[in-house]
């Protein structure tokens, strides 16, 4: 496989963005395509199995780009169908999400973390696995936030329905003693900024987009892979209305870009 060839990166719309940045700036030289399933958000409201069909839709397009490494930038994407994409091009080095647990049990000073992710996420098996694992000695308290995902996709990161919305997932969290929070959905990074305005100081958000930055670097370093010169810009396609992610994306990135439509 060719260390120029390109990144792949999807989701099921812009969350993954904030996956991709981190990417970018920990690995500058390569080249990054990034897909948003956008006609089919949100997926933590989806069946496992449409999500899986999804993945690999999308996994059989950007193989047809050349890339040589997948990034599911989906925590619900990640816990419905990786393994199956694993199991299915066993060639390909391929890096989930996973909601940052362990990190978050080790950081809690109170004992009680917070979730918020998509149910989805909630109810994978996945997930439940990673409690059972790190999570032994904390008190964990989950929350599905509806409606949050379709907000930020909208663009509407600093909005007052988008704060009146998150204020009633989060407080509850507060009085239930939280200390820590894990943003659950590669979404929510986006709207940090607004968290940080409901939340005292005392409280961490946790997020794993570096995390998963690093495992991708160790994975092409291990195999040679590692980009030598500077990457090209990055492509995107969304399956959606490309004028709505042409829209965002001064918000997300900071910049503006080209979007192909995703026809399948």
């Amino acid at each position: 496989m060719n260390k120029s060839a390109p990144i792949g990166v999807f989701d099921s719309g812009v969350g993954g963005l904030s996956v991709l940045l981190e990417i970018q700036r920990l690995l500058p030289n390569e080249t990054l395509l990034y897909v948003a399933d956008s006609g089919h958000v949100p997926y933590g409201e989806k069946t496992p199995e449409f999500i899986r069909q999804r993945s690999t839709v999308i996994t059989e397009f950007l193989l047809e780009q050349g890339v040589k490494a997948l990034v599911v930038a989906c925590n619900t994407a990640t816990a419905a169908g990786i393994n199956e994409l694993r199991a299915a091009y066993p060639q390909l080095p391929i890096i989930g999400m996973e909601p940052a647990v362990k990190p978050a049990a080790a950081a809690t000073r109170s004992g009680v973390v917070g979730v918020l992710a998509t149910t989805g996420t909630l109810q994978s098996a996945k997930f439940a696995a990673l409690l059972d694992r790190f999570a032994s000695d904390v008190r964990v308290i989950t929350r599905p936030c509806p409606g949050l995902v379709e907000l930020i996709e909208a663009g509407q990161l600093h909005s007052d329905v988008t704060r009146e919305l998150l204020r009633g997932y989060v407080e509850p969290l507060l009085a239930e003693g939280c200390d820590t929070l894990i943003l659950g959905c590669t979404h929510y990074p986006f709207i940090k900024p607004l968290l940080l305005e409901l939340v005292p100081p005392s409280v961490s958000l946790i997020d794993t987009g570096m995390a998963v930055a690093r495992q991708l670097q160790r994975l092409l370093g291990e195999r040679g892979l590692l980009a030598d010169g500077g990457g090209s810009a990055t492509r995107l396609w969304s399956s959606a209305n490309i004028s709505n992610l042409t829209h965002v994306l001064p918000l997300l990135l900071g910049t503006e870009a080209e979007v192909a439509a995703l026809l399948r």
